[in-house]
Order: structure tokens, then sequence, then C-alpha cells
């Protein structure tokens, strides 16, 4: 696909309490989305309307009454299975991803499941593929520890591959049901997949016939080296945490320089970092709604993560003093330079506190873009991540719900379709079509095609 041809992704992460720690908090934000279908309706119906490509619901598998001050939406939330199922049955074209974490389930489970939701939903179904970073999660699942990294992407990399594997048990033509002869199947489509390997024993076949995509798409998240190989091999996007557009390109050329070796070109897999939009009518107003925000939050200011990521010792300067000499970083280059930088424009002036400062990298401890701004200057940094290939599209978390999605649904999407960077209508009706990707041949029907031509 060429640069002209490029078109921004779009797909919403939802929070449902709002990705700010204090967003819940604002007088017109809705606190108690998260057990309420009509919520959820409202918000993938809402998407669908402006034509975004997905809806995604995250997952973990353990929680704390102490994240209440830090990330609200984490704490509770429902199974992403049942929420996308229900949501299939009301919306019409928009993708539904699912989070599965591979450490604590099962490759059949996981093949069952993830085909059924693609058959409820028409072929909208993505699989996001996670193997876990909260160790507590162990001991929800009778483990005494969390495996380390090597071991959950060695699960994972075989896991994957058997899903695959069981999705492709039914060739698409194996239902004759021939009411004459009595035949229902073709036995010869049927496939069994005998997988004995490190970690799973599998004998197949599904019991779920082949998904409406044939493959549905895989998407992941990670910067670890294991993690990029997984998803250079196997994800049609990935999900970034990048706040600095250098580091961004970075990722980005990284990635799709891992492709070629597993028979694929960058056009198959999309990058799409977190971003963070805080729109307001004009930028006086956006502002005005940031400060609001951080006046909400609920902290000790411990300043220690704040210290790490600028390189700087902050705990003894006065929360609201200036900010120490940059120059005494020990970040390389001039990073610490670049990430004030980010606070300064959120903030709207230049001379910022260590109180100002720690307010914006609260509000993304969780790694992902704040931007701060009027519809066209959101749009401008948007157009320029994605012209200067440091992003394929963006997962967008609104700072607040449903407000903060509404805002940027409303004034922000229409600039980028005016530009000709985004659709103004769905052009298929699968999570495939919306990124492009054909549907994939069955892998067993092209051995068994080779094999007949060979006879």
């Amino acid at each position: 696909m060429s640069k002209l041809q490029r078109k921004l992704h779009l797909g919403l992460f939802l929070f449902s309490t709002g990705y700010h720690p204090a967003g819940w908090r604002l007088p017109e934000a809705r606190a108690d989305g998260s057990f309420d279908p009509r919520f959820f309706i409202e918000v993938a119906q809402k998407l669908e309307r402006a034509k975004f490509d997905f809806f995604f619901l995250g997952d973990r598998l353990a929680t704390s009454a102490s994240e209440q001050y830090t990330f609200p939406s984490q704490m509770v939330r429902p199974e992403p299975f049942t929420i996308l199922s229900h949501l299939a049955a009301f919306t019409e074209k928009i993708g539904l991803i699912v989070t599965v974490n591979t450490t604590y389930a099962e490759p059949y489970h996981v093949a069952r499941m993830t085909a059924s939701l693609d058959y409820l939903s028409g072929g909208r179904a993505a699989w996001n593929v996670v193997t876990g970073a909260d160790t507590r999660a162990a001991l929800n699942f009778s483990r005494e520890k969390h495996w380390d990294n090597a071991k959950r992407y060695d699960y994972a990399d075989e896991f994957v591959g058997v899903v695959k594997r069981l999705w492709d048990s039914w060739e698409d033509d194996a239902f004759i049901r021939d009411k004459e002869s009595g035949e229902f199947i073709d036995e010869s489509k049927v496939h069994a997949i005998h997988h004995v390997g490190d970690q799973f024993s599998v004998e197949g076949p599904l019991n779920v016939a082949r998904p409406p995509q044939g493959q549905i798409p895989l998407l992941s998240a990670g910067t670890s080296e294991r993690s990029q190989e997984l998803g250079a091999q196997f994800s049609s996007a990935i999900f970034t945490g990048e706040v600095l557009l250098e580091e961004a390109k970075k990722f980005y050329a990284g990635i799709k320089s891992k492709l070629a070796k597993y028979g694929r070109t960058p056009d198959e897999l999309s990058i799409m970092p977190g971003l963070v939009p805080l729109v307001g009518r004009t930028e006086e107003e956006a502002h005005a709604k940031y400060r609001e925000l951080s006046s909400l939050l609920v902290t000790d200011f411990n300043l220690t993560a704040l210290s790490n990521r600028i390189g700087i010792d902050l705990t003894g300067y006065p929360l609201d003093g200036p900010l120490p000499d940059l120059s005494l970083s020990s970040l390389p280059d001039d990073k610490a330079r670049r990430l004030v930088a980010l606070a300064q424009r959120a903030s709207g002036h230049e001379d910022i506190t260590v109180r100002e400062l720690f307010h914006y990298f609260a509000a993304t401890a969780r790694g992902h873009l704040l931007i701060v701004g009027d519809p066209e200057q959101i749009a401008d940094q948007m157009e320029e991540w994605f012209v200067q290939e440091a992003a394929d599209g963006f997962n967008i978390c609104p700072p607040y719900m449903t407000g903060g999605l509404d805002l940027f649904v409303e004034l922000v999407v229409p600039v980028l379709q005016r530009r000709g960077l985004f659709r103004t209508d769905y052009e298929g009706a699968t999570f495939r079509e919306h990124f492009g990707l054909s549907r994939p041949d069955n892998r067993f029907a092209k051995k068994g095609a080779l094999q007949g031509a060979a006879e």
C-alpha cells in the first residue's frame, strides 16, 4: 500500500471510568458504567457511527482495593468474552477485540471461545494475546508464583500455534448437509491436529467450524524482545506505549524490519500507540479541563517513579518550586528535556513546577501519550506521527467517560476525515477487512490440494 493510500486506524481502549485516574470525579463524568450493559452498548454504537476500526476490552486476573487512587478502571471489570458477545448483537461493523491471558488458559478453550465470538459477530472478532505482567494472578490460579518472561512466552508461542491450527481443523466446505444421502460432512475435510509439544498435547479437531474470518486476527503489546518477536510472527496489530516521537519511530521501524523473516509484509502489521486525547473546543478550554483533572488527583506525591523517569532525583525539591536544571539528568541525549516538554505542552506554559510535572506523569503512568488541545492541535500531532511512520493508527483512551470520547468523536474525527486521513465509511464488514487483510487459506486444504495434484 502506498503512503498516499494509507489511512489511520482508530480503536477505543475502554477504561470505563476514563484513563485519567481522576477522570471519574468530574461532575459530568460517568463513574458507574463498568457493570452497566447499556453503557457498553452506547459506547460501541457511538464508535460504529464514527467508523472506528474496533472496540477493545482489556482484562486482568487480579485486583486490589488500593488501586482506586491510581487506576480505578482496573480494580473491577467484567469478563470480556461475555461483554463482547453481548455487544455483537447491538453492532454491525465495528471490530471486537477480546483479551485472553495465555499463561492461565488452555488452547482448546480459547480456540472455541474466539471462534464462537467470530460467528456471533459475523466475523468481527480479534484476540489480544497477553502473557500477564501481574504477578498476583498466580495466587488466583493455584500457583505459587508467576512464571518469568521466558517461560510465559515459550508457553504463549506454542499456545498461539495450537489455536491457529485448531481454527483450521475444519475446512470451509467440510459441511455437505446432503439430505438425500444423509451425509452431513465430508470426513476427509475434518482434521485432527495431533499436536504434541513442550507445553501442550492437543488432539483436535475443534468442535466449532472454521471461523468466518478463517483465521481470527491476533493483536499483542509489549516491548520485550520476546513480545516483539511474537507480534512480528503472528499479530495483525501491536499496541505500544510510546510517548516520544523519535522513540516511536524507532520502535515502528524495528518491528516492521522483523516481518520479512516470517514471510510477512509491512502492510500486514499495524503499529498503534495508545493516545489520551484531552480535547477542548478551544485550546484554553482543553487546558482548563486538564487543570481541573489535575486538581482532583488523590496522591501522596511520591516522586520516586518520576525521578527515575526523567533521570533526576526530585525528592529534595519543593513541589511548587521550579524544575531543576535538566542538564543534570542521567538520561542519554536530551530525553529528559523532551519528556518535560510533554508536560509543558499539556500545562500550556513552560515554567511548570515539580507538582505540575508530577500531575502530567501521574496521568500517563501507564505509558500512553496525553495530548491536550483543540481539535486541530490533536489532529496535527496524530498526523505527524502517522506521516513520519511512528504509527499506523491509535488506540484511543479517553481521559474521562463519556464526554472525553464524545469530544474526540464529534470534533477530532471530522478533522481527520477532512484531511483524508480517516475513512468516512466502512469498506468491509469484518475485522480483517477493516485492516485490509485477506482471508487466509486453510493450511490443511492446501496440503490436501497438493497431495491430489501429486497423485
